[in-house]
């Protein structure tokens, strides 16, 4: 889930003029694909059409979505891939399950994201029937033989290998696995510097299989304030404070996905994969959160208990007026607003946040190409 930019103001309105320029091209990134993998940080509605627990399809979520409906986002608004997609220019990519997402419309893109999903497969087996991401690449195999058969093969793997892609795992595998009840069995298995060790491992047979299958410009993020969430402040803090086991966590994942990351690229020989700091992202606006025009990160908009961070967001819980002044949305997922203080960072950030490039960067230079 999830600052200070160090960027000069001269760079970043010399790329934002590039992106720009790129997305008023026709044929370049007016046209770029965006796909989306990963859990209910991403997931825009797959699970709604699944028989899972693990969903967001009743108010009120989406209360400020434009239909002012839910639409199983994990959100009261937009989400993350959302925001991406409006700041490059593209229309939203519609869940691969969606009924509508077939003819031009694939051509978009499609979000494969499936919320209670981790990198690991005994991740989030309480919400039963989700789409774990072996089943969400394979499904990101056969997208390609559909739109093959609608533009041909050809145009099929040009269009995949101009895409964008996001990719967002690692929360689950913590919060709904390690840490999910005490002396659980990964927990019994592996010491915590050990399971992220595996667990990164696993990440990188993820991400080597994305690369086999044509992505070459991949954003993967790392966890975000595990720690912080109200979920967790509710249940494992005295008074409010952050949950320091989860953030040890989070501080351990991060830099070992840069790594694989650098490891990745080096063996290619190119910046396919892009880390995106989730965690650097929010820790300002979760420490500061008066700062960002927040009134507090400690309590949910939506939820009951401690900070609203109790049970699920329902018609019958607690829900804040103004979701605005609220980091979190629900006892787990940013608001809209905090979404978009991600996605900027994403867009604009210096290699503090987003490592090797930023977002506008990666547009300026593929617009070029």
């Amino acid at each position: 889930m999830e600052g200070t930019f160090f960027c000069r103001i001269s760079c970043s309105m010399i790329l934002s003029l590039a992106v720009l320029i790129g997305i008023a091209s026709p044929g370049v990134d007016a046209a770029r694909a965006f796909f989306v993998f990963g859990d209910s940080l991403v997931d825009s509605g797959n699970n709604n059409y699944l028989a899972t627990i693990a969903r967001a399809d009743a108010p009120p979520y989406g209360i400020d979505y434009p239909t002012h409906r839910p639409t199983g986002r994990f959100s009261n608004g937009l989400n993350i891939p959302d925001i991406i997609s409006e700041s490059i220019g593209s229309e939203p990519t519609l869940p691969y399950l969606d009924p509508e997402l077939n003819g031009e419309r694939l051509l978009i893109g499609a979000n494969f994201a499936s919320a209670g999903i981790g990198i690991l497969n005994d991740t989030g087996i309480q919400f039963f029937n989700i789409i774990r991401i072996a089943q969400q690449l394979q499904f990101f195999q056969q997208y390609q033989e559909r739109v093959a058969s609608l533009i041909g093969e050809d145009q099929a793997q040009r269009l995949v290998s101009n895409a964008l892609v996001l990719i967002t795992l690692g929360g689950n595998d913590f919060v709904n696995n390690y840490y999910l009840v005490p002396f659980s069995a990964r927990s019994r298995q592996f010491s915590l510097p050990d399971y992220v060790v595996y667990l990164i491992s696993e990440y990188r047979k993820i991400l080597a299989r994305l690369y086999e299958l044509g992505a070459r410009r991949v954003i993967v993020t790392g966890t975000g304030p595990l720690g912080c969430v109200p979920a967790e402040r509710a249940q494992r803090s005295r008074n409010g404070e952050c949950a320091e086991e989860l953030q040890r966590a989070a501080r351990l994942f991060n830099p070992q996905l840069i790594q694989i990351i650098n490891d990745l690229n080096r063996e290619i020989g190119s910046d396919v994969f892009v880390a995106a700091n989730a965690l650097e992202m929010s820790v300002n606006f979760i420490t500061d959160p008066q700062a960002y025009g927040f009134v507090t990160s400690k309590v949910a908009c939506c939820g009951q208990g401690r900070y609203n961070g109790l049970g699920l967001c329902t018609v019958a819980s607690n829900l804040c007026p103004n979701r605005d002044v609220y980091a979190f949305w629900d006892p787990f997922h940013p608001s809209e607003r905090a979404n978009r203080i991600i996605v900027q960072q994403i867009l604009t950030a210096d290699t503090r946040y987003m490592y090797p490039m930023n977002l506008s960067t990666i547009m300026a230079l593929d617009s070029r190409t």
